[in-house]
Parts: C-alpha cells; structure tokens; sequence
C-alpha cells in the first residue's frame, strides 16, 4: 500500500494524473477472487503460528471496517490503473473524496475510449484494501487535501508537506466498553473536533486543538503489524467520516 503527499497540500486532481499517471491500463485479477485467497491464507496454520505473537492481519483489517474509499472500476468491476513515468509499475488509485474519483473518471474516459460509458466511480472500504494489499497488490492513496491542510497546521514543522493520510487521535477520547478498550482515530479534524467538544471543560480546558495528535495513516498501520498483542496498538478503531466513536463502536458489536 502506498501514499505520497504533496508539496501543495490544495494541489489539484488533475494535476496530479499529469504528475504521476501517464498511462491507463485495467487490472486483469478478480477482486473478489483475490480476497477470497486472502481470508484462506489467513486460515491457514502457518499464517496462525506467525502471527501469535504480533497483530495479524485479521485484525488491523477488521480494525479499518466501515471506512470507504472511492476507485475506477470498468463493466467487468476490474480495477482501472495507473503506471507511473517508465510504465515498470501499475497501482490502484484510491480516493478518500469521492469528487476525486469523480474526476479520475472523467480521465479515463478521456484517455481511454474503449472505457467511455463503461467505467464508473465504486467504493471499496478500507477493511478490503488492506486484505488486497496483504495479497500484494499496490494501490496509492489520494488524500482528502482539506485535511491535509489541517494536519499541516497541527504539525506546523511539516510545511515542506505530509507524507500520507492524515489521521488524529486524543486520548480524551478512549472509552471502554465491556471490558474492552476502545482507542478512537479519525480521518477528519473536524470529527475529531465534535467529539472532543462533548468532553467536559473541566477535562479537556479551554480548547480542543492542544488535545489533538496527527500521524499518517500508513505509519499507524505499520506499527500496528509490528506491535504485539497487548500492547495497546490492538485498542485502535478507525471511526468513519462524518460518525461519532459510540456509534460506530455500537455499529460493529451489532
């Protein structure tokens, strides 16, 4: 799984197919097929013997449930991609905004003819990225730039740029539910915003911004495959946009 941020935090979709993206190609391998062979190989005993002693991938999967992100698919549901400059390499582009893909569209039937009125915009959730990305295929996300700019200005000593998805985290917002422990990180500073507003003054002070940390998506998930169980990186929950934690933790224990 790959990410790369940008310069310009504003920087414009189209700008960044003329950047990265100078050739179209569709992907030939069955999604479904592919996490199909996923889910098996997580089932098998060797893969349980390997991951006893640190978070498998069953579980920074389930972890991403409930988040979609927004792709190119052609009338087959197969992967539209992009190869980078040399054309060595082709990834899967996946969008956070669903303007974004939206606008990827519009490229490929563009550059693509024989994809015009047979490509459209299909949502793929996170949860499902990441058993593709164990199988070994490469997507590159395409941040929300609106956050971006807000984890730019939590994180004032990036100005160059932020390499990744922004996430924000606090730990005002830990709960625990059920003798479960419930660590809550968001895709959006504005969520993450709302949430701390119901924490009481008394608690959190005059502010909500000093309370707040920001990482990359990609890095939380790498220390999440290395980290061992009970170490704490097991409590993380991925809260969708646009929901609440106590939503959506009572949404996935449904």
């Amino acid at each position: 799984m790959e990410s790369r941020g940008h310069s310009n935090p504003l920087l414009s979709f189209s700008s960044f197919i003329h950047q990265h993206c100078l050739r179209l190609a569709t992907r030939l391998d069955d999604t479904k097929r592919a996490l199909a062979q996923a889910h098996r190989n997580l089932l098998s005993p060797k893969h349980a013997h390997a991951s006893t002693a640190t978070l498998g991938p069953h579980h920074v999967s389930k972890s991403l449930a409930g988040t979609s992100v927004y792709t190119v698919s052609n009338s087959n549901n197969e992967f539209v991609l992009v190869s980078d400059a040399d054309g060595a390499k082709s990834i899967g582009l996946l969008c956070f905004r669903q303007e974004d893909a939206e606008a990827f569209l519009a490229q490929v039937r563009s550059r693509r003819g024989e994809l015009r009125g047979k490509a459209r915009v299909v949502p793929i959730t996170l949860d499902q990225v990441y058993m593709l990305k164990v199988e070994g295929i490469a997507f590159r996300f395409l941040p929300d730039p609106v956050q971006i700019k807000n984890a730019l200005e939590l994180k004032p000593a990036n100005k160059g740029g932020f390499d990744g998805v922004p996430v924000f985290q606090s730990e005002l917002l830990v709960v625990k539910k059920k003798n479960k422990r419930y660590c809550p990180v968001y895709f959006s500073k504005e969520d993450i915003e709302q949430e701390l507003s119901k924490v009481s003054r008394a608690t959190r002070g005059p502010g909500v911004s000093q309370h707040i940390a920001v990482g990359s998506l990609e890095d939380v998930l790498k220390k999440m495959e290395m980290s061992e169980r009970s170490s704490g990186w097991e409590d993380l929950i991925f809260i969708p946009p646009g929901k609440s934690h106590s939503q959506h933790i009572k949404e996935i224990n449904e």
